[in-house]
């Protein structure tokens, strides 16, 4: 996330209302860590597969004919919208108990724009890496997956703001590494998702350390939050670095909250996230955009996001590739 490509930074009180909004959804806390040591995945708020049921809420909502026109012919023949996410970043998307149904703020607002487009949403688990790719080569229609909105991958896709965030850096319960701010990851190993802005900021952190004279950041690159979460919780790493409503989530529930914390501070480059489309198709685009206004006049779109306890994350405007 060099350059500040995720956009506007946020200020100190922000990330502590956001911890405290967060806070209340998974106050309870849920899922140990496994035999061994290692992490569990990230579960459901407040343990025993307990997820917000907005179900009433997505189901409210209604078609809108004058937008739902606004599909592609062949999107609107098929009545489908194909969505590209990598489900394992609670809350934003990942699996129910069962392991197979998709959960997550993302997902209820995936229905949600879905149903006022007057379709359903099939999802496609991929690695988070492949997802623009994905999109380029339309084998689906959608990505939806807390991807910053960067200028960057602006020269690649379109985006449809719906969300704003940050990087968090988290580490083990009681901070033994002494890790403050990203100035004291120098000579540190720190693991984060393959492809991610995250990877992006720590190339760019460790540079910083190295002409400072400081030893450079050993960056650790997986695919999956999990995999992170057992470099951490095993020593193997000293931080990790994730979005702040995964951060404060995983902090809070893992291990029933004794496995990790989040360190103190400013959201790291807080912006966008955006719902990737192909550039050429700009139907789909103003297509989703209004539909995801038209949620957010309405008020359905605020409900969702208080049910996940991520409301201070909410925008005012459906808005186009305004990362930066």
């Amino acid at each position: 996330m060099p350059q500040n490509p995720t956009g506007r930074s946020r200020s100190g009180s922000w990330c502590t209302a956001a911890l405290a909004g967060l806070l209340a959804v998974v106050l309870a806390g849920c899922g140990g860590g496994g035999d061994g040591g290692e992490a569990a995945a990230p579960q459901a708020p407040g343990g025993g597969g307990a997820i917000p049921d907005v179900s009433a809420v997505v189901s409210g909502v209604q078609k809108d004919p004058q937008l739902a026109a606004m599909l592609p012919p062949p999107i609107a023949q098929a009545g489908v919208l194909s969505l590209g996410s990598n489900l394992q970043s609670a809350p934003n998307n990942f699996y129910a108990a069962d392991g197979t149904t998709p959960v997550g703020y993302e997902v209820d607002l995936a229905k949600a724009i879905a149903a006022k487009l007057g379709v359903t949403v099939k999802y496609q688990d991929m690695a988070f890496g492949s997802l623009i790719t994905s999109l380029q080569s339309s084998r689906v229609d959608l990505t939806m997956a807390a991807m910053n909105d960067t200028a960057e991958r602006q020269k690649q896709i379109d985006f449809v703001d719906y969300f704003t965030s940050g990087i968090t850096i988290m580490v083990r319960k009681g901070n033994p590494d002494g890790i403050t701010g990203p100035d004291t990851l120098c000579g540190k190993a720190v693991a984060l998702v393959q492809g991610t802005s995250h990877q992006e900021f720590a190339t760019e952190q460790s540079a910083k350390c190295v002409q400072s004279g400081q030893a450079a950041i050993t960056i650790t690159a997986t695919d999956s939050d999990t995999q992170n979460q057992n470099q951490l919780r095993t020593g193997r790493v000293a931080a990790i670095l994730n979005d702040l409503p995964s951060a404060v989530y995983i902090s809070r529930t893992a291990g029933d909250g004794n496995f990790f914390e989040v360190v103190p501070g400013e959201p790291i480059n807080g912006g966008p996230y955006g719902i990737g489309i192909n550039k050429t198709n700009t139907q789909l685009t103003e297509a989703v955009r209004g539909a995801l206004q038209s949620l957010i006049t309405d008020g359905t779109y605020g409900k969702i996001l208080d049910a996940w306890g991520v409301q201070q994350g909410a925008v005012q405007q459906a808005g186009t590739n305004a990362g930066s």
